[in-house]
């Protein structure tokens, strides 16, 4: 841990000529004291590290050093592999590794390159965290020890043991035979099985975790795209799914499509120019939830529980708004 620091501590005085102990603490993830130390022993080492003093100070590297310390180590070529999400490395607890990775292969580039390429990553931003809306992408965390000990298990091919708080109910301990692990918008699932059978299990819901020295039970080879297509087939078919027939405006349509599980029937737009629409929810809340979001671009037809709902909903929230403060 401590030479992979060090070879980054290196690669980022060379590519910005020269950085502060307070800016060296904050992108290599420790305190300054930390990079204090290793400055000393850098320069112990024979690597021409030389401190500048006052308000622009910081510490930099003689000019015209060189030095071969771009080899990757595992956790960053894997990080390299699942770089085309950003949030799939976070997700994975890859993320300071992707960092560290990202460091050593600019080194690696020539230096007339070097200038050309950091320029272009100014001009690109991929996954920012909010939309033009402002609104959050979901981005669960994971506490790193967790995800490091899912992971290595996950390729050791260990079982694992795991202490994980389903939804609505008291944290428990289960051993599991980890298959592999899916990113989701920024939400992260360990795929397993559990005595023979198929589990899903949140990254953020386990709270802790141990790799056990006992191989997994599981195939040798495994399409993880397939097997995640099974399960969620499983999960939308399965439950107390709800069916909602509703009259849409053909202008939200999308909206409401993209949030159903299925349509099951559509026909021709009524006299008003609205569509008959009959589309599967997963649950009560997650129906309500979807036509709430379309206010008075779409009316339920049937249940007659769901329109009693929404009625009531929007009945309190009148009332609410039509007291004055």
């Amino acid at each position: 841990m401590r030479a992979d620091r060090l070879v980054s501590l290196v690669l980022l005085l060379r590519q910005h000529g020269r950085l502060s102990a307070t800016a060296l603490s904050r992108e290599l993830e420790v305190s300054t004291r930390t990079v204090l130390r290793d400055i000393e022993a850098l320069s112990a080492a024979g690597v021409p590290v030389y401190a500048e003093r006052g308000r622009h100070g910081g510490f930099a590297l003689l000019p015209g050093f060189q030095s071969e310390l771009t080899g990757l180590n595992h956790d960053e070529a894997l990080a390299l592999l699942v770089a085309g999400s950003r949030r799939g490395a976070q997700a994975f607890g890859l993320g300071s590794a992707l960092a560290s990775a990202m460091r050593k292969v600019v080194d690696a580039l020539p230096e007339s390159h070097r200038a050309t390429a950091a320029g272009a990553v100014q001009r690109l931003l991929i996954d920012p965290e909010t939309d033009l809306l402002a609104r959050r992408t979901d981005t669960e965390e994971v506490p790193d020890t967790v995800v490091t000990e899912v992971r290595r298990a996950v390729f050791a091919g260990h079982k694992l043991r795991i202490h994980y708080a389903a939804a609505d109910q008291a944290p428990k301990w289960r051993t599991v035979d980890p298959i592999g692990l899916v990113t989701v918008r920024g939400q992260g699932y360990l795929l397993a099985t559990r005595s023979g059978s198929d589990r899903t299990y949140r990254l953020s819901r386990i709270l802790a975790a141990k790799q056990l020295a006992e191989p997994a039970q599981r195939p040798d080879r495994v399409d993880l795209d397939r097997a995640w297509q099974e399960r969620s087939t499983r999960f939308r078919t399965g439950g107390d799914q709800v069916t909602v027939l509703a009259r849409v405006n053909p202008s939200r349509r999308g909206d409401l499509v993209g949030t159903a599980l299925a349509v099951r029937a559509e026909e021709e737009a009524d006299a008003d120019g609205w569509l008959r629409m009959e589309l599967t929810f997963q649950d009560s809340r997650h129906a309500e939830w979807a036509l709430w979001q379309l206010a008075t671009n779409a009316e339920v037809v049937a249940p007659q529980w769901l329109r009693t709902s929404l009625r009531d909903r929007a009945a309190a929230l009148a009332t609410c708004y039509g007291v004055s403060s």
